[in-house]
């Protein structure tokens, strides 16, 4: 039996939300041992004076197996 902990990030990516997932799924997997699954939990963007976006930024909250 296993049991599992979830951890909750922010990323963010100057390109997309996919690139922001994908930073933030590597930063976890860098620290956490076990990693197993990430969620979405909610996306923003950060905009400029002029309106146009700057940056995607995505909450993501990870699961991961603790170790005996």
């Amino acid at each position: 039996m296993s049991v599992a902990k979830v951890s909750e990030i922010i990323a963010s990516s100057p390109t997309s939300f996919e690139d922001a997932i994908k930073v933030g799924v590597a930063r976890a997997h860098k620290t956490l041992k076990n990693v197993k699954s990430a969620w979405v939990e909610n996306q923003q963007v950060k905009l400029n004076d002029k309106g146009q976006i700057t940056e995607y930024r995505v909450q993501l909250k990870i699961t991961f197996i603790l170790e005996d």
